[in-house]
C-alpha cells in the first residue's frame, strides 16, 4: 500500500470511529444522549495528543484496536439507561437515575475516548509527516470525506453497530498488515463479538432491537401493548384505542376541545401512530402525519393493532416538523404537536435537540399561519416542571395575542387520573372555535424560547454548574495530557495562531450546523450534508492555496471579518421567508463563504509550518477549546457566536503577526551579528 493511500485510509478510519463512538455511546449512556459533545471533546484531545506524539519512539497505533475494544466492553458492562441531569437542564418525562453516577462515568468515558483516539491519530500522524504539510492535509481531508460519507450511508440504511465495528475491524486489519499480532486479532474479534448483541435478530419480521438514524430502539411486548424504548429511555407505547381510552384518555381531549369541522389535521410527532389512530376514529377527513424517525413510523405501521398508517386518509411525511411547516402551504382545522420530544441532540458538537426549533415563539407563529379560520392548535406532554408549562403558555400567548387553555391533572374528567405534570395546551386565533376556557398565564412564566435561543428546557440564561465543573476538569485534564505526552507546552507556542483558528473554526462550524437545522430541518441527512459541505469547502481552500499565489494575510482576514459581519447582520427570519431554492442559495453563501476564507487562511499558514504534526495537533486542541466555548450559547444564543468567532480570528491575526515579527527580528539579528 502506498503512503498516499495509507494516509487516506487512516483518516477515513479516524473520522469513521469518531462518528461511530458519538452515535453509539449516546445510545447506551443516557448522559451522552444529551452531552455527546463530551465524546467530541475527548476525540479532539486524543487526536491532538496523537499528532503531538508523531515522532515519539514508541508507536501506540497498533494498540488502538485493544483500546477501542476495551471502551466498547466498558460501555456495555456499565450502561446507563435513564437519567435526569442536575444543574438546570430539564427534559420531558419522569426520569430516574440508574447505572453509574455521572461524576464517575463521564471522566472514564472522556479519558477512554481520548486514549483510543490518540492511538488512532498517532497512526495518521506518523504517515502525515511523510508529506509536505499541505499535501498531507489534502489527503487527510479526502479520507475524512470518505469516512463521513460511509457512516452517513450506513445511517441511511439503518445498519447496526455490528456493521460499524466490522468496517473498523477490516480497516484496522488492512492498515496493520504484517504487524498484525495475536493481541490485535483477539481485540478485533472481541470488538465485533461485543457488538453482535447490539444487532437486530431478523431482517424481515418486527424486531426486538433495531437502529434508526437517531436511536437504538427496543420494542418489548407487554400485556396488551408494546413498550418502545429509545436509547434506553421509555419513549412510546403501541396499544389499541380501546386500551388507550382506559389508561391514557388525554389522547382524545384535543378533539373534544375543537368546535366545528375536522377535515384536515396535522400531527407533528406521529411516531408509532397512536395519535393518527385517534384522529381517524374522530372522523377526520385527512391526516398529514409528520415523524422525523423512519424506524418509529415503520414500527407503527407493522405493530399498531388499529393499522392507522394503512388508512388512505393518512399521508406520511418523514421530515422535521418545523421544516414541514416552513415548506407546506396547506392549512388545517387542527394542528397537534404530539409528544415530539426527541431524547437526543442534533449533532455531537451543539446543545441543540431534534425538537428544539418546534417550541420557539417563531415556530408557534408559523403554526398559527397554517390554521384555517376556526382552526385550533394543541400540544401536550408529560412536563417535568410546572414552569415549563407556564413558559409554553406564555409562548402561545405571545404568538396569538391571548392566553391558551391549559388542562392539567385534576382540571377535567379526562385528566383527573393523571399524576405529575402532564398538561395539554390548546389555543385558536378565534376563541369561539374552542370548547374550553383560556387561563391567564402565570406572571412568573419564563420568556419564550426563540430561534436564536432555542433552549426550552433551560429556565434561565446561564451555564449550569454541572457544565462549569466539567469544563474546568476537561481543561485541566487536557493540559496535563498534552504536557505528559507531547512535551513542553512551549513547543506549541509558535503555532498559537493555529490554536485560535481551531477554536474559531469549531464555533463557526457549530453555528452553521444549527442554522441549517433551522432552515432545512434537524434531520440526520441535513446534518450530514452540512458536515460534508464543510469538508468539501476545506478541500477547495486547500486546492486554491496550493495553486494560487499567496494573498497577504491581512487581506484574507479583512475579507473574513466582512463575511462574518454579513452573516451576523442577515436575520434568520429573512432567510426563512425566502422560497426554498433562494433560501438554500443564500444559506450556502452566508455559511460557506467565511468557512472558505478561514480555511484559505489556515491552508496558507499551514503550507509553510516547520512541524506539520505539532501545528496540526495545536489546531485540533484549539478546536477542543472551541467546543467548550460552544456552551456560551446557553447564555448569549447562537447568533452571538459569530462575534466570538471574529474575536478568536482577530487573536489569530495578532498572534500570527507577532510570530512573524519575532522571526524577522531573529533573522535580522543573525545577519547583523559579528561573525
Amino acid at each position: 500500500m502506498s503512503d498516499r493511500v495509507r494516509l487516506v485510509f487512516l483518516s477515513f478510519l479516524l473520522l469513521f470511529v469518531e462518528l461511530a463512538l458519538i452515535r453509539w455511546t449516546g445510545s447506551n449512556l443516557v448522559y451522552l444522549s444529551y452531552f455527546s459533545n463530551f465524546v467530541l471533546l475527548g476525540s479532539f484531545l486524543g487526536i491532538g495528543v496523537g499528532f503531538l506524539r508523531a515522532r515519539s519512539r514508541v508507536n501506540l497505533f497498533p494498540w488502538a484496536p485493544v483500546a477501542l475494544a476495551l471502551l466498547v466492553i466498558f460501555v456495555l458492562r456499565f450502561p446507563v439507561e435513564i437519567d435526569r441531569p442536575e444543574g438546570g437542564i430539564l427534559y420531558f418525562g419522569e426520569i430516574e437515575t440508574s447505572g453509574l453516577p455521572v461524576w464517575a462515568l463521564l471522566p472514564v468515558v472522556f479519558a477512554a475516548v481520548a486514549a483510543t483516539m490518540a492511538m488512532l491519530a498517532e497512526g495518521v500522524a506518523r504517515t502525515f509527516v511523510l508529506f509536505e504539510p499541505l499535501r498531507a492535509y489534502r489527503l487527510d481531508v479526502l479520507g475524512s470525506i470518505g469516512g463521513i460519507t460511509a457512516f452517513s450511508i450506513l445511517a441511511f440504511l439503518e445498519q447496526p453497530p455490528l456493521v460499524w465495528g466490522g468496517v473498523a475491524a477490516v480497516l484496522f486489519a488492512v492498515l496493520l498488515g504484517r504487524s498484525l499480532r495475536i493481541v490485535q486479532v483477539a481485540a478485533l474479534l472481541l470488538l465485533v463479538g461485543a457488538l453482535l448483541g447490539e444487532t437486530r435478530p431478523s431482517w424481515e419480521s418486527p424486531r426486538e432491537l433495531s437502529w434508526s438514524p437517531y436511536y437504538k430502539i427496543h420494542v418489548e411486548p407487554q400485556a396488551g401493548f408494546f413498550a418502545v424504548d429509545v436509547n434506553g429511555i421509555p419513549h412510546q407505547s403501541i396499544s389499541s384505542l380501546d386500551r388507550l381510552r382506559d389508561v391514557e384518555p388525554f389522547y382524545f381531549v384535543p378533539y373534544e376541545q375543537k368546535r366545528g369541522a375536522l377535515d384536515d389535521v396535522l400531527i407533528v410527532g406521529a411516531g408509532t401512530g397512536t395519535d393518527v389512530a385517534v384522529a381517524l376514529q374522530a372522523g377526520v377527513g385527512r391526516v398529514d402525519a409528520v415523524e422525523i424517525d423512519p424506524r418509529l413510523q415503520e414500527l407503527g405501521a407493522l405493530l399498531h393493532p388499529n393499522r392507522p398508517y394503512s388508512d388512505p386518509r393518512v399521508e406520511v411525511h418523514i421530515q422535521d416538523g418545523r421544516a414541514f411547516l416552513e415548506r407546506s402551504d396547506r392549512r388545517y382545522d387542527l394542528i397537534l404537536f404530539a409528544l415530539p420530544d426527541s431524547l437526543t441532540l442534533v449533532s455531537g458538537q451543539s446543545s441543540l435537540r431534534l425538537e428544539s426549533y418546534l417550541f420557539t415563539r417563531e415556530a408557534m407563529e408559523e403554526a398559527r399561519e397554517h390554521l384555517k379560520p376556526g382552526g385550533v392548535f394543541t400540544m401536550y406532554n408529560y412536563y417535568r416542571e410546572p414552569w415549563l408549562v407556564d413558559r409554553l403558555a406564555r409562548t402561545l400567548e405571545e404568538a396569538y395575542g391571548h392566553p391558551p387553555c391549559v388542562a392539567r391533572p385534576g382540571s377535567g374528567e379526562r385528566l383527573a387520573t393523571f399524576e405529575g405534570h402532564m398538561a395539554l395546551l390548546t389555543i385558536a386565533a378565534d376563541d369561539g372555535a374552542l370548547a374550553c376556557t383560556p387561563a391567564p398565564t402565570a406572571a412568573s412564566a419564563p420568556p419564550p424560547a426563540t430561534d436564536d435561543y432555542p433552549f426550552l428546557y433551560l429556565r434561565d440564561r446561564h451555564i449550569p454548574g454541572f457544565y462549569l465543573v466539567t469544563i474546568a476538569l476537561i481543561l485541566a485534564a487536557s493540559i496535563a495530557a498534552v504536557r505528559l505526552t507531547g512535551g513542553p507546552l512551549r513547543a506549541m507556542g509558535g503555532y498559537l495562531d493555529l490554536f485560535f483558528m481551531g477554536a474559531a473554526f469549531l464555533l463557526l462550524e457549530t453555528k452553521n450546523v444549527v442554522q441549517f437545522a433551522l432552515l432545512f430541518g434537524t434531520t440526520w441527512f441535513v446534518n450530514a450534508l452540512v458536515f460534508g459541505g464543510i469538508l468539501l469547502t476545506v478541500l477547495a481552500a486547500i486546492e486554491v492555496a496550493d495553486r494560487v499565489r499567496a494573498v497577504r494575510p491581512i487581506v484574507l482576514y479583512g475579507t473574513l471579518f466582512v463575511a462574518l459581519a454579513v452573516a451576523w447582520a442577515v436575520p434568520q427570519r429573512l432567510l426563512l421567508e425566502l422560497p426554498w431554492s433562494l433560501r438554500l442559495a443564500a444559506a450556502v453563501a452566508l455559511a460557506f463563504t467565511p468557512i472558505f476564507v478561514a480555511n484559505l487562511i489556515f491552508a496558507q499558514r499551514f503550507k509553510d509550518v516547520g512541524s506539520s504534526t505539532v501545528a496540526f495537533g495545536t489546531n485540533l486542541l484549539g478546536a477542543m477549546v472551541g467546543g467548550l466555548l460552544e456552551y456560551s450559547a446557553l447564555v448569549v444564543g447562537y447568533r452571538a457566536l459569530l462575534p466570538l468567532v471574529a474575536i478568536l480570528y482577530a487573536l489569530a491575526l495578532v498572534s500570527g503577526r507577532w510570530r512573524l515579527a519575532r522571526a524577522t527580528g531573529r533573522a535580522e539579528a543573525a545577519v547583523t551579528a559579528p561573525g
